[in-house]
């Protein structure tokens, strides 16, 4: 039995049902949200395995000494150097760009634990790369996962999270308080770096009332 039917057979006998169809055969990006617990990602993974698509995941670059490490590049692993973050992003938009096949999966709460905020690399990958980005999702409390929507990223931030947010909103991960709220830190940035509106004039007549000290017409 080849990948594909042991991750559909165990996946059948925990319990899950599967929605949706995979993304199409091209270039994307997959989040695989909440990612709460040991197991939420794990379960994103064979969902893609289990259903003829192969990922590319991040992993932090330790996780590759040794043995275990040439599993990890068999399975679709990329190497991530912490330290350097911006250069991982760069070579990812390259490979991107040289690729007719690439389904690069990614846990954009970066933690399992409760934070204020999602990390924002998989926004940036995807519109540098012109990524579009299926929403992928792993409901514990239905025992449901699947693909959802297909986006595609329009440089208003507030405008493609908050179609994110409608997505997620009802799906909960393993430990539903860890899960991070699906929000940007650029999009509080940006609130802030709004100017404040105008404020009207003072003594200046309100809209379809005489001005002060102003003969009325007769």
């Amino acid at each position: 039995m080849n990948l594909q039917g042991i991750s559909r057979f165990l996946l059948d006998r925990a319990g899950w049902e599967i929605d949706g169809d995979p993304p199409p055969d091209r270039v994307i990006m997959m989040i695989a949200a909440p990612h709460t617990s040991n197991w939420d990602f794990p379960l994103m993974l064979m969902l893609t395995w289990a259903t003829g698509v192969e990922p590319h995941f991040l992993m932090k670059k330790e996780a590759f000494r040794g043995p275990s490490g040439r599993l990890m590049r068999r399975l679709g692993g990329v190497a991530v150097d912490r330290k350097a973050p911006q250069g991982m992003v760069e070579d990812l938009v390259a490979k991107a760009g040289t690729s007719k096949h690439l389904s690069l999966v990614i846990a954009p709460e970066g933690t399992r634990s409760r934070k204020e905020y999602w990390k924002s690399g998989f926004y940036r990958i995807a519109e540098q790369g012109n990524l579009d980005i299926c929403l992928g999702y792993c409901d514990a409390q239905n025992k449901r996962m699947g693909f959802g929507p297909v986006i595609h990223l329009t440089g208003d931030v507030r405008a493609d999270m908050d179609i994110i947010r409608d997505f997620y909103a009802d799906v909960r991960g393993v430990n539903p308080d860890r899960a991070t709220p699906p929000w940007l830190r650029e999009e509080d940035e940006h609130s802030e770096n709004q100017p404040a509106p105008a404020e009207p004039a003072q003594n200046q007549p309100a809209p379809n009332e005489p001005a002060q000290n102003q003969p009325e017409a007769s």
